[in-house]
């Protein structure tokens, strides 16, 4: 929140302080030779009052090519004609834009203290600013290197007066303000302050001619700072866009399984146990990270097909036969689903055949033994194994020598992968039976992560992959 009046009253009496004290030391310390040849002086007076013209707005802030002048003025002139030429830039800066008068004071404090400090650094760190035209290599980047310190001086100045005064106005905190406003725009005041430093040393051997030819330059250089500018707004914007759209596509999903869950309360429990013993299965059989990922996501989705069911067919103990084909869609339904959003065709995979049986006895494809995706083969039994023990279930929950059992018993008769079903049995003989009882649905599904993750290009869907497989085996079996 903004500061009280008076604090405010008293920063804005420390700036005209600092302003003051500026100009005097600026006027007390100033020497003759700083304001010659006066030809420099003029063109750098003109360079930063109209190179205000010149600015690059970004989505951060202003870059403004005034800046060059300051530098040139700090690294050939010295602290008085470097104050000035901040001076000049700030007020067709200020008037450009109808600053208020607040505003106005604390830019002519930034435009003023930072070049003069930084005029004052090369002052003090080299005997002799102008009038050499002749200097060794190691001279010169050496002077070179004093110039760079000063611009850095300059920029960080420029920046905590300015923070301050927002900090004032607008009660912004000082980390935010450092990362969205001066880190974002800090390569590009670099870039122009490592410019102007070869300008420098190229005055310094050539003299006043090398900076007209390098007036070219300059423009040039300028012209494609902004398309690379805007060309990065421009991605951000885009990114941003893509980042609401699959808030959206996800949110949905989320949401379906959310009324999933208020209509049925096991629903998301389920959906989360299964996906943590998919996770661990497919991790225990060797599967690469991704087919972990794809895995996991199957079994956090696997259910949301039936979110279209009717309560006399979500509650009922027993389908009647004029629901079966109802209950028989739900792969389908939540295959299509899941497998609208990019990069999540090998879930949609995955959800579609996992009521297969390898005995080619299931559905919707009637696909045998490999056939069957290995990522349905691992939710199939996941999704059997904690239906048969959930605590929370309508029926009486099985104890884990029950439940694998009737593991091994559905592969024996051909329902199950019998070399995964003991690969699964083993694990949780090793772990907790009921290792992922405590899931929970919103870690489990890490909403932001995959929002950022979906955000990220992705070329699944254009190589044929498993979200085209998924897609065109939807289409054959509504066509059949």
């Amino acid at each position: 929140m903004p500061a009280p009046k008076l604090t405010r009253r008293l920063f804005w009496a420390a700036e005209v302080l600092l302003l003051a004290g500026t100009v005097f030391a600026a006027v007390w310390l100033s020497h003759p030779a700083e304001w010659h040849p006066l030809a420099l002086v003029v063109l750098l007076l003109v360079l930063a009052f109209g190179g205000e013209l010149f600015t690059v707005e970004t989505s951060h802030g202003v870059l403004s090519a005034s800046l060059g002048a300051m530098v040139l003025a700090m690294g050939l002139l010295g602290p008085g004609p470097a104050a000035a030429c901040g001076i000049a830039a700030m007020v067709m800066h200020s008037a450009a834009a109808r600053r208020p008068l607040a505003q106005w004071l604390n830019n002519l404090c930034m435009y003023a203290v930072a070049p003069f400090a930084g005029g004052l650094m090369v002052r003090a760190l080299a005997s002799k600013v102008d009038g050499v035209h002749s200097q060794h290599l190691a001279q010169s980047m050496t002077f070179g290197l004093i110039v760079l310190g000063a611009l850095i001086v300059l920029l960080v100045l420029n920046f905590v007066l300015f923070a301050l005064e927002l900090r004032i106005r607008e009660g912004r905190a000082f980390p935010r303000l450092v990362r969205e406003l001066f880190l974002p725009l800090l390569p590009g005041e670099l870039a122009v302050g490592v410019v102007s430093t070869m300008l420098v040393l190229a005055y310094r051997s050539a003299g006043l001619p090398a900076l007209f030819a390098a007036i070219p330059v300059l423009l040039i250089f300028r012209h494609l700072t902004v398309a690379l500018l805007r060309s990065e707004d421009r991605a951000e914007k885009l990114q941003a866009r893509t980042v609401r759209l699959v808030s959206l596509q996800m949110g949905v999903l989320r949401t379906l399984v959310r009324a999933l869950g208020m209509r049925d309360p096991t629903t998301a429990r389920h959906a989360s146990a299964v996906a943590r013993y998919c996770e661990a299965l497919a991790k225990e059989l060797g599967c690469s990270e991704d087919v972990q990922e794809d895995v996991r996501t199957a079994g956090l989705l696997h259910d949301i097909g039936k979110f279209t069911w009717p309560d006399s067919v979500l509650h009922a103990d027993v389908v009647r036969p004029e629901d079966q084909e109802t209950v028989r869609r739900h792969p389908q339904d939540g295959a299509e689903l899941v497998g609208a959003l990019d990069g999540y065709g090998a879930a949609a995979e995955a959800i579609l055949y996992h009521h297969e049986r390898v005995d080619g006895g299931g559905y919707p494809a009637g696909l045998i033994g490999k056939e069957i995706p290995l990522a349905s083969r691992i939710l199939a039994i996941c999704c059997t194994y904690h239906t048969m023990t959930e605590r929370a279930s309508y029926r009486s929950p099985m104890s884990f020598q029950e439940a694998m059992t009737e593991l091994r018993h559905a592969a024996k008769n051909g329902q199950l992968d019998d070399e995964l079903v003991e690969t699964f049995i083993a694990l949780l003989e090793r772990e907790e039976p009921m290792f992922a009882e405590d899931a929970d649905f919103e870690t489990e599904l890490e909403f932001e992560r995959r929002v950022r993750d979906m955000a990220q290009p992705s070329s699944q869907a254009s190589t044929g992959g498993p979200v085209s497989r998924a897609r065109d085996r939807l289409a054959t079996l509504r066509r059949d």
